[in-house]
């Protein structure tokens, strides 16, 4: 064997031997972060989009506390075409989907 097929198969076999101890790994990329995060509704921007902050969740029975910068997102759960109605202070999880900040929570 060449050296590419004997590292390919020390990978190969450092897998197996993760796997049986039960040991799980993940790959991210460079500038990764979480796939969602709670946020509140600050505001309604247009239609469907609101204006929202992050919050960052403590201890059960303390408040949530609001973090950074506010930034919009888009609720799935209204029309594209009539105003939305969802209430200000609101506590909804969000996600990023492209280049969109997106959420669903019902008015």
């Amino acid at each position: 064997m060449d050296a590419t097929e004997n590292q390919q198969l020390l990978a190969r076999l450092a897998r197996q031997d993760s796997q049986a101890r039960g040991e799980v790994s993940v790959v991210t990329s460079p500038g990764a972060r979480a796939s969602a995060w709670a946020v509140r509704v600050k505001s309604k921007a247009s239609y469907n989009v609101y204006n929202v902050r992050a919050v960052v969740i403590g201890d059960p029975g303390s408040l949530p506390i609001e973090v950074g910068d506010e930034t919009q997102a888009v609720n799935l759960a209204e029309s594209f075409l009539q105003q939305g109605g969802l209430p200000a202070g609101t506590y909804v999880v969000m996600c990023r989907a492209g280049n969109k900040n997106i959420f669903h929570a019902k008015p």
